[in-house]
């Protein structure tokens, strides 16, 4: 026993005295990485796709403009002060004796406005009163012809005994939500006019007191944040233009190449849901591309000022006038306009309500529902030609390798399609340095099939093409894993027709669905 042990020990020191060489070995390790499938059916219904006959349509409609009563007139924050004197060097005032009481109308202020009746969807009414006199005052403020439920505004406020240094005073604010306003004056042939009514009366338990041409009593009524439900009168002459930019930031990936898309038409909706005549003017719509190709649509009416007629109805039900601006193959460029992808819309427009001055009298009249919308409608079969369309996006990545012992030396990106969509892509993977400056282009060993060039599928009913493709990154790859940051993904899309191989239309059958399987597939090099 003792030889054996003495054995082992001896042959374990050789073995450490010698130079000891790294243990290297190869392994390949493969791991999922995505498992998923992309379909429009979550879209459908939601008022941009619908389902025709088996195929997919575009069913679009967008409101550009949605005005209402306060956009179109807006009651301003206005202040009335009012000052009450007496003429005279002084008088003597009993217990309960009205000292002041005065009517007075009030000008709004405004412009071109001329306002008959206004109904207060919300508001306020601010009060300060001043007391200099030195005994209780009880006033009454009125605003003749403001009603609501038929009972005409009315607010009595209490203020202290005062002096002429030293007033007494009181500050209320009051709701005038739901109030509606008479603004034709005393004697109702006056437009913009806030009558008020103001008395003063001395305290009915008090003492008497003097009252001197010193004693100036006042009152402060302020309305504020008016918000309308109603208005009748002349509104003036107003003109609303803009020029509009819309971005659609998904079409920003789009780089080159060309589509095909069938005969299509767009629809522009001019609703004028106010009694009031007005005109309208679109100026240009322009579709500017990615690489910035620009593309104004062209038709006659663009540029051309219509006539829009005054609504109809009241309080029962508002019939909007309707203006319908088609733009079609026949009457315009609107293809080309949709065809050049636009990833910006501009579009501008102009609205000018009494374009001819009052020539309803005064007649002018806008209701809680009453609305002035642009809306944008746009219908097409969704059928598509791609040739070459070359779409991409960039990704940020670290992909620096950490380990001591285990380096990557090489690798694949293998992907499984099924794809039941008539398109083909090709697939390119461009790496980056910091500087965004190429290092590698990686191809494909194969394109994703188009479904054209697939079978039918008995359960969905759709022709299904399935694809096997390999990116493989190479040694010369691997050793510039740490420089690389960023990562392009770049897809050349087609519609091929099997039986020529040349680009054609294809309509997106109902259902359609690209279904992906990744794995990574990794040999390193491990040494202990």
């Amino acid at each position: 026993m003792r030889n054996t042990l003495f054995i082992l020990l001896t042959f374990t020191l050789l073995l450490s005295s010698c130079k000891k060489e790294n243990t290297v070995w190869e392994t390949d390790w493969s791991a999922p990485v995505i498992n998923d499938s992309l379909s429009l059916s979550n879209l459908v219904n939601d008022s941009t796709l619908d389902v025709v006959s088996g195929y997919y349509s575009v069913d679009l409609e967008r409101t550009l403009l949605d005005r209402g009563v306060n956009d179109v007139l807006e009651i301003p924050d206005t202040t009335i002060n009012k000052d009450f004197g007496i003429a005279f060097a002084f008088i003597n005032v009993p217990p309960n004796y009205t000292f002041f009481n005065e009517e007075s109308e009030n000008d709004l202020g405004f412009a071109d406005v001329e306002l008959k009746q206004i109904i207060a969807k919300e508001g306020f009414l601010d009060v300060t009163v001043k007391n200099p006199v030195e005994t209780k005052a009880l006033f009454n403020v009125k605003l003749v012809g403001v009603t609501k439920d038929g009972v005409e505004f009315s607010e009595d406020i209490v203020a202290d005994a005062g002096t002429i240094a030293n007033p007494g005073i009181v500050t209320t604010t009051l709701d005038l939500s739901g109030y509606s306003f008479d603004l034709m004056g005393i004697d109702g042939d006056e437009r913009n006019i806030l009558t008020s009514k103001v008395t003063v009366t001395s305290d009915p338990n008090g003492p008497s007191v003097t009252l001197t041409n010193s004693h100036i009593v006042q009152v402060d009524v302020g309305l504020r944040g008016i918000e309308l439900s109603y208005a009748r009168g002349y509104f003036g002459n107003q003109t609303v233009s803009d020029t509009t930019d819309f971005v659609l930031d998904v079409m920003n990936v789009v780089q080159s190449g060309a589509v095909d898309i069938p005969a299509s038409t767009i629809k522009f909706e001019i609703e004028n849901g106010i009694k009031v005549g007005a005109s309208g003017l679109l100026t240009k719509l322009t579709s500017e591309s990615t690489s910035g190709n620009m593309v104004d649509l062209v038709h006659p009416q663009i540029g051309t000022a219509f006539t829009l007629n005054p609504a109809t109805g009241g309080w029962n039900g508002i019939n909007p006038s309707i203006k319908e601006l088609i733009f079609d193959q026949a009457n315009s460029n609107v293809e080309a306009f949709v065809e050049n992808l636009g990833s910006k819309y501009t579009a501008g427009y102009e609205v000018e309500i009494n374009p001819w001055g009052n020539v309803s009298a005064g007649s002018d009249e806008i209701y809680p529902d009453s609305r002035f919308k642009v809306r944008a409608y746009a219908n097409l079969p969704l059928a598509i030609g791609f040739d070459a369309l070359v779409v991409q996006d960039t990704f940020p990545v670290d992909l620096v390798q950490t380990s001591t012992t285990a380096r990557v030396t090489s690798g694949e990106l293998l992907l499984k399609a099924s794809n039941a969509f008539p398109v083909s892509a090709n697939v390119k993977l461009i790496m980056l340095d910091a500087n965004k400056s190429v290092l590698h282009t990686i191809n494909g060993t194969d394109i994703i099939q188009s479904a054209e060039y697939g079978d039918m599928d008995a359960n969905s009913g759709l022709k299904i093409m399935k694809s096997d493709i390999k990116w493989i990154l190479t040694s010369e790859v691997v050793d510039d894993l740490a420089n690389i940051k960023y990562i392009i993904v770049q897809s050349a899309f087609n519609t091929p027709d099997p039986s020529t191989s040349v680009n054609d239309q294809y309509q997106i059958p109902a259902g359609a669905f690209i279904g992906v399987k990744l794995r990574t597939r990794f040999t390193t090099e491990n040494q202990f």
